[in-house]
C-alpha cells in the first residue's frame, strides 16, 4: 500500500468524534491564533496588492476574505493564506518547520464557508491537515528545508487532505487530489535574500493550490498514486535524505496537532530563543548598551544558515537577523509587533550593541535539532562578570506552553483594529466552535469593511 492510500485511509477513518478533549480544544486556540495573525496581517501592503489582484480577477462569491467582501472559495483561500503569515507571529511545528495555520486553516475555512459545513467539520479536517503536512514535513527534514520552505511545499498536502475531508472525497479521490497537490508544492527560500513578498505568497498559493487538488480529486481528475515515495516523486526530487516512516508510523494513534507551538516575538521563530534569554536578562537587571563587553549566541545551523544578518535594512530583514532580534530584545526587553519599526531598526545603541554579538553553532545544540530549537547565550559584561543562559524550548512550544488567557491577550494585541464587540464576539465563536452549525458567522468583522 503506498503512501497516499495510507493517508487516504486516515483522511476518511478520522471523525470529530474521535477526537480526544483535548485535541479539540487545542485546536480551537489554533485557529484563534490564526485569526490573531490574519487580522492583523490584512492591511499590510504584500496583502493589500493580493487583495488588488483578487478583486481585479473576481469570481463567484463563495467565500470571505480577511481584509472584507467575497470572492471565489481559491482566492479566499489565497488571500487569507497570505495575510496570517506577515506578522510573523502564525504557529510553527519544530519538527517539521512548518506554519500549518497558515495554509491549513484558510483552506478548511473557505470549502467549510461555501458549503455551509459546521464548527466540527471545521475542526476535524484542520487536525487531518496537519496531521499530513507535519508527518511529511518531518520526512524530508532537515534537508529539505535548506532550499524549499517547508510551509509552502509541505503545506500543499495538508491543505488538500484538509479541503478533501470537508468535500467527503472518496478513497481514489483523496489519492488524487494528494497527488495533484504533490506536483504543484513549490517555495524557494532565495525570497529571503532580498526580502521578497514571495514569502506571503507561500502559504496562500499552497492553500489555494490543496484546495484546487481537493476539489479536481471531486472530479476524478486523475493525480500520481505515488507522488510522495515514487523515483519522480516529492521525497527523491526535493530532499536530500527522507524518513518515509515518518509519514505513517502511529498514524491515527496520535494527534500531531498537539506539538504545534504559538510564537510570542513577532520575528523569525529561529531567533526566539535568544529573544527569550535576552528578555529575561533585562527583567533582571537594567543592561544599558556600555554595560557589555560582547555577546556570544550559540545555536543550531539552521538557525544561522535563515538568521545570520549583521546588517539588516528593513525592517522585515530585521526580523530574520539574529544580531537585531539579540539587540533588540535585551536594549527594549520585549518583541512585540509594536518593537519592530523604523525606529527600533536605525536606532544606534541597537547597532553598536549588534556589532558586539557573535553568532555560532553549538554541537550539542546542533545533535538535538530539531526536536529542541535550542541556545546559548553568553554575556560578556565590562564590568568583568559573565552571565550564561540557556533555553532548550522558546516560549509558546509545548513544553513551554502559553496559557490560554495569553493566547487570547495575544490575540487582542493583534486585532485592534477590531471593536472591544467584534474581538468578544470572534473569540467567543472560536472558543466555542464546536457549537456551531455554520461558520458564516466568523466573518462578521469583514462583511463593514
Amino acid at each position: 500500500m503506498g503512501l497516499s492510500e495510507k493517508l487516504a485511509d486516515y483522511i476518511i477513518d478520522t471523525d470529530y468524534e474521535d477526537l480526544p478533549k483535548e485535541v479539540v480544544e487545542f485546536t480551537k486556540l489554533c485557529i484563534i491564533d490564526y485569526f490573531s495573525s490574519a487580522i492583523a496581517g490584512a492591511s499590510q501592503y504584500p496583502v493589500q496588492k493580493i487583495d488588488e489582484l483578487v478583486k481585479e480577477l473576481g469570481g463567484t462569491p463563495q467565500a470571505s476574505l480577511i481584509t472584507g467582501g467575497e470572492t471565489s472559495v481559491t482566492h479566499a483561500a489565497l488571500l487569507n493564506g497570505a495575510a496570517s503569515h506577515i506578522m510573523e507571529q502564525d504557529d510553527i511545528h519544530k519538527a517539521s518547520i512548518i506554519h500549518a495555520a497558515t495554509v491549513v486553516i484558510p483552506s478548511a475555512l473557505a470549502v467549510a464557508e461555501w458549503k455551509n459545513l459546521s464548527g466540527k467539520d471545521v475542526i476535524e479536517s484542520i487536525v487531518i491537515g496537519y496531521e499530513v503536512c507535519y508527518r511529511i514535513g518531518e520526512a524530508v527534514t532537515p534537508s529539505h528545508y535548506y532550499y524549499w520552505h517547508n510551509t509552502a511545499t509541505c503545506g500543499t498536502f495538508g491543505a488538500a487532505a484538509a479541503a478533501a475531508k470537508l468535500l467527503g472525497l472518496d478513497k481514489k479521490q483523496i489519492i488524487h487530489a494528494l497527488g495533484s497537490a504533490g506536483t504543484q508544492a513549490a517555495g524557494l527560500w532565495e525570497f529571503i535574500e532580498d526580502g521578497a513578498m514571495s514569502k506571503q505568497l507561500h502559504p496562500g498559493k499552497a492553500a489555494m493550490n490543496g484546495v484546487i487538488s481537493a476539489l479536481l480529486g471531486e472530479k476524478n481528475f486523475t493525480g500520481a498514486s505515488q507522488i510522495l515515495e515514487g523515483k519522480r516523486g516529492f521525497f527523491e526530487a526535493m530532499s536530500e535524505e527522507y524518513t518515509l516512516s515518518n509519514v505513517t508510523e502511529r498514524l491515527g494513534e496520535e494527534f500531531k496537532i498537539l506539538e504545534n507551538s504559538f510564537k510570542v516575538h513577532a520575528s523569525c521563530r529561529h531567533t526566539h530563543h535568544v529573544m527569550d534569554l535576552m528578555i529575561d536578562l533585562a527583567k533582571e537587571r537594567h543592561i544599558r548598551l556600555e554595560d557589555v563587553e560582547s555577546i556570544r549566541v550559540k545555536t543550531y545551523q539552521v538557525a544561522i544558515d535563515i538568521t545570520d544578518n549583521p546588517e539588516p535594512d528593513t525592517i522585515y530583514a530585521s526580523k530574520f537577523s539574529m544580531q537585531f532580534c539579540t539587540a533588540l530584545s535585551l536594549l527594549k526587553g520585549k518583541g512585540s509587533v509594536d518593537t519592530f519599526n523604523e525606529d527600533a531598526l536605525w536606532d544606534k545603541t541597537v547597532r553598536a550593541l549588534m556589532q558586539r554579538i557573535e553568532v555560532s553553532v553549538d554541537e550539542d545544540i546542533q545533535n538535538h535539532y530539531p526536536g529542541k530549537w535550542g541556545a546559548i547565550a553568553e554575556v560578556n559584561l565590562t564590568s568583568g562578570e559573565r552571565v550564561q543562559k540557556e533555553i532548550d524550548f522558546p516560549k509558546g512550544d509545548p513544553e513551554n506552553k502559553l496559557s490560554v488567557d495569553e493566547i487570547l491577550e495575544k490575540f487582542r494585541s493583534l486585532t485592534t483594529d477590531l471593536t472591544e464587540n467584534e474581538q468578544h464576539v470572534l473569540s467567543t465563536n472560536l472558543l466555542q466552535l464546536e457549537n456551531a452549525e455554520s461558520i458564516e458567522p466568523l466573518f462578521e468583522f469583514a462583511k463593514v469593511k
